[in-house]
Formats: structure tokens, sequence, C-alpha cells
């Protein structure tokens, strides 16, 4: 499986640490693994500041509030478009509002990388047809692939 996912800094206000980007490509690459996906995929990762992701959330959402990962699938019950000139299915965009990801890591407890990758891992199982916000068993399957994935990469929440 190739996975290609651009990823593109439009908000300057906080340096990510250096590999950061590379943690955001395994992230994707992790959550495709464990989800059986085979074929070659495309993903946009767009990082943002909170005023960014307010506008985007309120332009297609209707929320007027910052968030901190918003995901445009672009395929639905697992059907995606396929770039033409590469063959990969098109799984649509990530935007990840960074000063969102920063103030989570604090309140969580852990570092910076742990919050991206999980809202990476989030916004993909999102791309990927599920959803959490009906609650119940979708949303616990939801975290358990979550934890999944994580655990792959070595930043799992630490057990007591």
């Amino acid at each position: 499986m190739s996975v290609k996912v651009t990823i593109t800094d439009n908000q300057k206000k906080i340096k990510l640490p250096t590999g950061t980007r590379l943690l955001i490509r395994k992230a994707c690459t992790a959550t495709l693994k464990l989800e059986g996906f085979d074929d070659p995929a495309e993903v946009e990762v767009t990082l943002v500041n909170d005023e960014t992701i307010k506008e985007i959330n309120a332009k297609f959402r209707n929320i007027d509030a910052s968030t901190d990962v918003l995901s445009f699938p672009l395929g639905e019950n697992g059907v995606y478009d396929e770039n033409p000139e590469t063959g990969a299915k098109m799984l649509g965009d990530i935007v990840i509002s960074v000063e969102h990801a920063v103030s989570q890591a604090d309140l969580y407890g852990h570092g910076i990388e742990r919050e991206v990758a999980f809202l990476t891992v989030h916004s993909m199982l999102h791309l990927l047809g599920y959803d959490h916000e009906k609650g119940g068993l979708e949303k616990t399957i939801m975290r358990e692939k979550e934890e999944k994935v994580l655990d792959a990469l070595g930043l799992a929440v630490n057990k007591i």
C-alpha cells in the first residue's frame, strides 16, 4: 500500500517539533494498515490556526466555533474517487488546528506529537466512514481503533 500525504502548514504561530510531518504520514499509513486498506491512497492534511478552523467550521458545518480537527471525506460507503493520473483512492481532507492541539496536549498531559497523531488518526477514521457523533458502539469502536494505531506508533497512553 502506498499513501501520499500532502501536508500544508498554513499557520505561523506555533513551530511544530521536527518530525511532526513524518509522524502525520505514519499516522495515516498506520490507520490504513489497521483497517486493511490496501489500495494506493491520497490524503490532504492542512495545519491551521484557531481562527481559520473556526471559519471553516462555520462555512461547512454551520458551527460558529473553533475545533481541534475537521474531516472532509471524498468517499462514501467505501467508494472513493480515484486520481486519474495515479489510480490512488482520494480519501479526503484533514484540517488540524495546531493551537487547539497544543492546548489539548496540555490539558491531557501529553506531548504535542501524541495529540497531532491522535487527531490525524481520528480524522483518518472519519475519512474511512467511522462516525462517533452518534455515540454508543460506534464511538467505542472508534476509540479502540485510535488507541490501537497510537500504540502501533509507540504513543499509547500509559496504563496505570
